[in-house]
């Protein structure tokens, strides 16, 4: 979730630090599990009589969870060709996507059209247009912190759906170790790209205000944050780093405030087992219908 500004998410370093967490959390792993398990039925009823489907990432960085997701939908709707809109605010990793492109056979021959921009101003592009384009499927990974405007984002990306489409979002989950932590200490951390913390309750009541039907599923995950708690450690160093969004944990935050957010990780975040410390970092999938 760390970024360096509200414009520029995921630029610089901040791409160094996304890519570590992500090699000692095992999100993606949890969420491509649970794709595969749910996903496979909706795509199926998606392609129905059709022999293309038009996809849109929105927020998909490196391209990592994309490319297996075009593979699932080749796989479980052979024969059904299939193009693909990027929406990704960072160059930088838009870049990382293309230079994944091409070192991917199955996708190679799979249309991209990349549109290097935020959400909010695909958004306000799209409602420029007398004639939005429409997607079967639509998938929103861990980006609706950025946005502004929750309900209007999701009226506008309903908008696009074609019938039978869906919208894919996933989020953290409510009462998980990120909202416990983040919401615990608004005042420190809601000052940068996050500027309002939001969990999968946000989306959810967004959701039920705006009468849009939806289904829930939970994507269980944790990971070990033991060493956060060794100030000389430079893997708990990072990890530190990157769940607050700050450069430096140790120098952003008085004695006082690292202690009790390191206290508050450990008692409230997270469960200990055989001497270690797991941070919940359970996720919800929204699945939202045309």
């Amino acid at each position: 979730m760390a970024a360096e500004d509200k414009h520029t998410c995921y630029e610089g370093d901040s791409v160094q630090s996304f890519q570590f967490y992500l090699e000692k959390s095992g999100e993606h792993e949890a969420i491509l599990q649970a794709v595969g398990k749910i996903l496979p039925a909706d795509f199926k009823r998606m392609a129905e009589g059709k022999s293309s489907l038009d996809v849109l990432g929105v927020g998909s960085g490196g391209g990592e969870l994309d490319t297996q997701m075009l593979n699932l939908l080749q796989s479980t709707c052979p024969g059904v060709s299939l193009s693909t809109d990027i929406v990704e605010g960072s160059s930088e990793l838009v870049d990382c996507f293309k230079a994944l492109v091409k070192k991917t056979p199955s996708v190679q021959n799979v249309p991209f059209t990349w549109h290097v921009v935020h959400s909010e101003e695909y958004v306000k592009q799209g409602k420029a247009k007398a004639d939005i384009k429409k997607f079967d499927f639509i998938h929103m990974i861990q980006m609706i912190y950025y946005v502004n405007d929750v309900e209007d984002t999701l009226k506008f990306y309903q908008s696009a759906l074609k019938p039978n489409g869906r919208i894919m979002i996933i989020i953290e989950a409510e009462n998980g170790g990120w909202d416990t932590l983040w919401n615990t200490f608004k005042k420190d951390l809601w000052t940068g790209a996050i500027q309002e913390y939001r969990s999968s309750r946000d989306v959810v009541a967004s959701l039920k205000k705006l009468g849009m039907k939806f289904q829930e599923h939970d994507i269980p995950n944790s990971f070990d944050i033991t060493e956060c708690f060794d100030p000389t450690n430079e893997t708990g160093r990072r990890l530190l780093n990157f769940m607050t969004a700050k450069d430096d944990f140790q120098n952003s935050f008085t004695p006082e405030l690292r202690a009790e957010m390191l206290d508050v990780l450990r008692e409230r975040c997270s469960t200990k087992k055989d001497g270690k410390i797991f941070f919940k970092s359970d996720l919800k999938m929204i699945l939202i219908d045309a």
